[in-house]
C-alpha cells in the first residue's frame, strides 16, 4: 500500500463579514486530496482534508516543504505494523521531520491539513466511519450517538442593525439550534451590551448566548467587559484577550464567575499545556477551543487530550472551533463536549452531512467510511475536482 499522490488547491472564502479583529474578504482554505493505491467498493482510496476558517491556505508550505517529503517517504515508512493501512503516527513524523521546535504558527495549519486527508484515507480503508475507528482505539468502542452543536454568528456586518441580529438568531433556532454564539469587541462596551440585549430578547434563557471577543481586549477593556458580562449568566465569554496572554486570562478568574472559552488560537501541545499551566482555566466549568485543523493534526490533538487527563482535565470540557466534519467526528468518537456549528458561512466547508437535520443543538453522524465528506455535496464537488 502507498500514496500515489497528493494533490492541493486554495479555495475562496470570502464573505462581508468580520469579527473583532479580522474582515474575510480574502479569505482562503487550502484543500488537499490524498490518492493511495487501496481499492474499497472498487474505487481507489482517496483521503482529503482542509484548513479551519479563520486562517488562511497555507499554500506555500504544503507545495514546498510538507507535500514533496510526505511524497518522498519510503512507502513502508507510512504503514503500521500490519503493513495493510496507513498509521497516522507515522505519517506525522514523516512530515515533521527536519524541523525545529517552535513556530507553531501557519507551519501547524498545513501539517494539520494533510492529517486531515491522512485519517479520511485510514477510516476508509478500515471500512469505518472515523468516530468509529477513534473510539475502537481510543474508548473500546463507546460512541457518542449525537454531538452537542451551537450556532456561530452574529459577526459584524456593514450597517447591520440589531433587528438583523435578532433575525440571524431566529434563522439558527429555526434550523434547530438552542445555543448561538455571536461577537463582541468590534464596537464600544455600551453597543455590544445593546447588541447582547438585543439577542437575549428572542432566547429563552441568557445560558443560550455565548460571547466572542476574538482576543481583542488588552487587560482594562477584558476586566470592563468581564465585569459587566458577569450578570447576564451567558453560556460563556470566549477568547476576552491575546490567545497567549495567561496572565490576562487568569485575572479574568477573579472578575468573571461565569465560565471562559479559549484554545483556537494555540496550536501546539505546549501552548496548550501552557494554557493549563498558567491561564487559571478552570476545570469544572470552562471550555477548550483547541482545532485540530489548524493545531497540526489529530495526531497532536490525541497528546493534547493526554496531557488534559494528566492534568485533571476530562475531555467533555473540549469543545473544538472549526464547524466541521472533523471536529463532529472528534466529539463523536473521543467523548468531546461537541463542536462549533457556522450555519450558512464559510461554505460549503462548514456544517455537517446533508439531510441530517439538527435537534436542539444536537446533532447524529451519517454511518460512512471516513470523515463523511462524500455526504455534504457542495464540499464533495469542491474536493472531487483534485481528481478528476
Amino acid at each position: 500500500m502507498r500514496i500515489v499522490d497528493v494533490r492541493e488547491t486554495v479555495v475562496p472564502i470570502k464573505s462581508e463579514i468580520r469579527n473583532a479583529y479580522i474582515d474575510f474578504s480574502q479569505m482562503t482554505v487550502s484543500v488537499v486530496a490524498l490518492v493511495t493505491d487501496a481499492v474499497r467498493d472498487g474505487k481507489p482510496v482517496i483521503g482529503y482534508g482542509f484548513n479551519s476558517n479563520g486562517r488562511y491556505a497555507p499554500s506555500g508550505l504544503l507545495r514546498d516543504r510538507f507535500i514533496p517529503r510526505l511524497k518522498a517517504a519510503p512507502a513502508e515508512s507510512l504503514l503500521d505494523d500490519t503493513g495493510q493501512n496507513f498509521d497516522p503516527h507515522r505519517v506525522w513524523s514523516v512530515i515533521m521531520r527536519n524541523e525545529k521546535p517552535g513556530g507553531h504558527g501557519e507551519r501547524s495549519v498545513a501539517v494539520g491539513v494533510l492529517d486531515m486527508a491522512v485519517w479520511d484515507a485510514v477510516a476508509k480503508v478500515a471500512g469505518l466511519p472515523l468516530y468509529r475507528l477513534l473510539a475502537n482505539r481510543y474508548r473500546a468502542g463507546v460512541v457518542e450517538s449525537r454531538v452537542f452543536v451551537y450556532g456561530a454568528g452574529g459577526y459584524y456586518y456593514p450597517d447591520k442593525k440589531l433587528s438583523a441580529l435578532q433575525d440571524e438568531m431566529l434563522r439558527y433556532l429555526a434550523l434547530g439550534y438552542s445555543v448561538v454564539k455571536m461577537k463582541i469587541g468590534g464596537a464600544p462596551l455600551s453597543e455590544d451590551l445593546r447588541r447582547i440585549d438585543s439577542v437575549l430578547k428572542v432566547l429563552k434563557t441568557p445560558d443560550q448566548l455565548a460571547v466572542d471577543a476574538n482576543g481583542r481586549f488588552d487587560l482594562e477593556t477584558a476586566i470592563a467587559y468581564a465585569r459587566a458580562l458577569a450578570p447576564y449568566g451567558l453560556r460563556w465569554l470566549e477568547e476576552a484577550g491575546d490567545p497567549l496572554d495567561f496572565e490576562l486570562q487568569a485575572a479574568l478568574a477573579d472578575c468573571y464567575p461565569g465560565a471562559m472559552a479559549t484554545g483556537e488560537n494555540l496550536f501546539s501541545l505546549q501552548d496548550a499545556r501552557n494554557l493549563i499551566r498558567y491561564a487559571r482555566m478552570r476545570a469544572d466549568r470552562d471550555i477548550l477551543q483547541f482545532d485540530c485543523a489548524l493545531s497540526y493534526g489529530l495526531v497532536e490533538y490525541l497528546r493534547i487530550l493526554e496531557m488534559l487527563k494528566v492534568s485533571g482535565w476530562s475531555a467533555d470540557r473540549c469543545i473544538p472551533h472549526g464547524g466541521h466534519q472533523m471536529s463532529l467526528n472528534l466529539a463523536a468518537g473521543l467523548g468531546l463536549g461537541g463542536t462549533e456549528s457556522y450555519p450558512g458561512i464559510f461554505q460549503p466547508f462548514g456544517g455537517f452531512a446533508d439531510g441530517i437535520p439538527v435537534e436542539d443543538s444536537y446533532v447524529e453522524l451519517p454511518d460512512v467510511p471516513g470523515i463523511g465528506f462524500e455526504t455534504k455535496n457542495e464540499l464533495y464537488r469542491v474536493m472531487k475536482t483534485l481528481t478528476t
